[in-house]
């Protein structure tokens, strides 16, 4: 691909999902041409429909958190990455539901888009799972936790986040407890 076609189609992604996130996957694709500056045409040069764009919106989404959790996982205080990566995980995924409710639909052009994104789901628990093996060796992380129960309280906790909305307070307060309770217990030193 040319780099002004390059160009034009990470703008066009990039524009996709700031409309997306705010008005939903039924969003205009004129308004989310008119975005990232290019015409109506060259949005549809690149993606032909809108389930290819929606498709290629989650999908870069997923690879980046995939490669952001293998970054935490060879980290130096991989407590403090596997922390990170959980806040950050959390925060984007309260823009994704809109995407997902698209992609659950009954509409058959979001088949292949399912199976796409089953694909890179698994790589990304795959990674989530290396970093929660590594934090919880590390000490940082209680042992008892498994990849399926992070990806629910993962879930959990970005629901609670689109809840109290733009309270900055209230989402650092449930995150703060998630941290607690992802922590190891400490046992009180003996008073003998």
């Amino acid at each position: 691909m040319r780099a002004d076609a390059q160009r034009n189609r990470a703008r066009i992604l990039a524009a996709a999902e700031q409309v997306f996130a705010a008005a939903g996957p039924s969003a205009s694709t004129e308004e989310l041409a008119e975005l990232a500056g290019v015409a109506i045409g060259t949005v549809f040069r690149h993606f032909p429909t809108k389930a290819a764009l929606i498709e290629a919106v989650f999908m870069s989404r997923l690879r980046e958190i995939t490669a952001y959790a293998r970054e935490m996982a060879g980290a130096d205080d991989v407590g403090a990455g596997f922390f990170a990566f959980f806040t950050e995980a959390v925060k984007q995924s309260t823009v994704k539901h809109a995407f997902t409710d698209a992609v659950d639909s009954d509409d058959e052009a979001m088949a292949a888009v399912r199976a796409a994104i089953a694909s890179a789901g698994a790589d990304l628990r795959d990674a989530m799972g290396d970093l929660l093996t590594r934090a919880q060796q590390s000490g940082a992380v209680r042992p008892d936790i498994t990849t399926a129960e992070l990806v629910g309280l993962m879930i959990g906790t970005s629901r609670a986040l689109e809840q109290v909305g733009p309270d900055q307070q209230g989402q650092q307060r449930i995150l703060a407890v998630l941290h607690d309770g992802l922590t190891p217990r400490r046992r009180p030193a003996s008073s003998t």
